[in-house]
């Protein structure tokens, strides 16, 4: 039944792995970018007003245009079955974003602190889903939704604020559901006067819900084994999505532990009916693309898929996607660790902290942790102490270099975080182990 509603897993995992395109579509190109800190931000000569709710730096929207899922050679790169969109703008509406995925007005990821704001209208897209809407009410039944999205988060080596989802949609009609089934004259996929369970929406037929919910895992089941191996252990387990009921989180048994690998679940019937689609009912799940190439070719580090080095590309260049490839990395430069403490206030967020790292070092960055946190008995203030890795991809850096960028890091945080009357000097704290810290300011 899986093979009959998805084709053939295997070619939708080719995608995945890679295959020239069968397209000759041209990626999207960011033709120009001016970023006027009172007034407005414009891409591609389209004109966004900032407001206090503006947060999206230059660095972040350099990569707007990138679109590694379209560069040939590039492991990131593939070709699917169902039909494809990969060249949809990144900007998009609150309300696609969140309003038309059913996301709550205080759900966390409405927040500065976890999402970029163009302005209280427009943000960068934190999932590919912001498309599913005006893709269904299309017309569209069976399509991917491919594209660079952005999120604050955490830094370290498995974490970027760009990265790269596919989205999948599959819609069924009553007769494409119960096809094969016997008596499917009397299957129906809603009923009236039904209660929401963990199993199924007040809306839809228990039958319904576990038929699609077996296409839904069976589809995926088949393409992990297709990409990591017919052995592959996997579980799944109950999850929450404001979009989906019910939903599910699948993991992979990968290198001695189990990985995250995708969200998923059946689509809350009340956003096919606001696309206007009141007879299907259908499943939807997102893959970052990002993590299944670090796992699938053994990348130990995310930043690396932003390489141009033609040592890393020459490596995907392989014509048949099912050949194996290990990543070998093609050089290995040294860490320079600092550490930095200070502290924070009630409107604190070690998202913002990170995002102002990432935009001060760049690609220096490896990974910011949070090693301690201490709060004054007295006074009741709490600090931080943060460890900052410093290493480049393409070459040695030196301890007076790393400095420098510490420093400039420094006076950024005590501006945006600190006492603007303590001194400079009582900033900067350069070692690289400690057990104890002592608050910058």
């Amino acid at each position: 039944m899986a093979k009959h509603y998805l084709m053939n897993a295997k070619r939708i995992a080719s995608f995945i792995i890679q295959r020239p395109r069968l397209y000759s579509q041209e990626p999207a190109k960011l033709k120009s970018v001016e970023i006027n800190a009172k007034e407005s931000i414009t891409i591609n000569k389209i004109s966004y007003p900032r407001d206090e709710w503006s947060n999206t730096s230059q660095k972040i929207i350099s990569y707007i245009g990138q679109n590694l899922h379209s560069q040939p050679k590039h492991p990131l790169q593939g070709n699917p079955i169902f039909s494809i969109y990969d060249n949809i703008s990144p900007i998009v509406s609150v309300k696609q974003n969140f309003d038309q995925l059913l996301v709550a007005e205080d759900h966390p990821s409405r927040k500065k602190s976890d999402t970029y704001y163009i302005n209280s209208e427009y943000v960068l897209r934190s999932q590919t889903s912001a498309h599913q809407h005006q893709l269904i009410k299309a017309g569209l039944d069976k399509f991917l939704c491919i594209g660079d999205v952005y999120r604050k988060d955490a830094i370290d080596k498995h974490h970027f604020p760009v990265f790269h989802q596919v989205e999948a949609v599959k819609l069924f009609t009553e007769n494409e559901l119960y096809y094969d089934k016997q008596n499917h004259a009397d299957l129906k996929l809603f009923e009236l006067r039904s209660n929401r369970t963990p199993d199924k929406q007040a809306s839809h037929t228990l039958e319904a819900a576990k038929l699609v919910e077996h296409s839904l895992k069976s589809c995926l089941v088949e393409l992990s084994q297709n990409i990591f191996g017919n052995d592959v252990k996997y579980r799944w387990s109950d999850s929450f999505f404001p979009f989906t009921h019910p939903s599910f989180e699948l993991e992979l048994y990968l290198n001695n532990e189990w990985v995250e690998m995708l969200g998923c679940g059946i689509i809350e019937q009340q956003i096919l009916r606001n696309a206007g689609v009141d007879n299907k009912i259908g499943w939807a799940f997102g893959v970052g693309l990002d993590r299944l190439a670090m796992k699938l070719y053994e990348i130990p580090d995310i930043r690396t898929l932003w390489s141009k080095d033609t040592g890393f590309l020459s490596q995907f260049s392989k014509a048949d996607p099912n050949t194996p490839i290990k990543y070998k990395p093609v050089s290995v430069y040294p860490q320079c660790i600092n550490d930095m403490s200070f502290w924070i206030s009630d409107k604190f967020t070690c998202n913002d902290f990170y995002e102002m790292v990432r935009h001060v070092g760049g690609e220096a960055i490896e990974q910011v942790t949070l090693f301690d946190q201490f709060t004054h008995p007295k006074n009741k203030r709490t600090s931080h102490a943060y460890r900052l890795v410093y290493r480049d991809m393409n070459r040695t850096l030196t301890q007076k270099e790393v400095n420098i960028i510490h420093r400039k890091i420094a006076e950024v945080a005590i501006r945006e975080f600190g006492n603007k009357q303590k001194k400079l000097f009582k900033l900067i704290i350069l070692r690289t182990h400690s057990k104890e810290h002592a608050p910058m300011f």
